[in-house]
């Protein structure tokens, strides 16, 4: 089995071979082997691509808006994501960014798990009629992961999502309360038990 270190060197330096600079080569490399971690199919997608961009070009989004629509081939998911990762500060701002045509989105999906954990929310995206939570770069959450992912989606939509309890302030007041338990003030003969601790029968 192949470790972790080795997958992102190998995919560094391929991404470098296809004409991806030293900087955006790394980049790619932390992203397939996050993939790969999750348990998801990040080598097998990412020769797929490259295969596939010998024959055709991709197009670079460079400056990332709330609609984004490419004027003829579908997105390269490695300048998407490098982008977004880049941009991420004023892409919160946003209350929905929506992309059409992402080529290999399972690459993409990889730099939008990374950006959860720099912004520190939350993200739910929405891949065509597939819905997805990432969890602060921590895990994935998705039915659709049982399914051989897509070589393309049509329609994308992401949303940073506030941060937010999942109880209610009752709930909580009500653990509180029985942590309180724990906070018993010594008793006398516990005080006595420390003290003698020290003592010798010379004393």
């Amino acid at each position: 089995m192949k470790s972790l270190s080795e997958i992102e060197t190998a995919v560094k330096r391929a991404s470098r071979a296809v004409g991806f600079s030293w900087g955006n080569s790394e980049e790619v490399g932390k992203s397939i082997r996050l993939l790969e971690l999750f348990g998801l199919q990040g080598i097998k997608n990412l020769n797929q691509y490259y295969a596939e961009k010998q024959k055709k070009q991709f197009e670079d989004l460079n400056l990332i808006s709330e609609k984004n629509e490419p004027s003829s081939e579908a997105y390269c998911p490695i300048i998407l994501g490098i982008s977004f990762l880049d941009q991420i500060k004023s892409l919160e701002n946003f209350e929905i960014i929506r992309f059409e045509k992402i080529a290999y989105p399972v690459i993409f999906l990889s730099f939008l798990s990374r950006a959860s954990e720099i912004s520190g929310k939350k993200i739910y995206a929405k891949f065509d009629k597939n819905e997805i939570l990432l969890n602060l770069n921590l895990n994935i959450c998705s039915s659709f992961f049982n399914q051989e992912f897509p070589k393309l989606v049509d329609k994308v939509e992401i949303k940073f999502l506030t941060n937010q309890d999942n109880f209610t302030e009752i709930e909580w007041n009500s653990l509180y309360k029985l942590a309180e338990n724990t906070f018993v003030e010594e008793s006398e003969s516990l005080k006595q038990g420390a003290a003698g601790a020290g003592l010798t029968d010379n004393d």
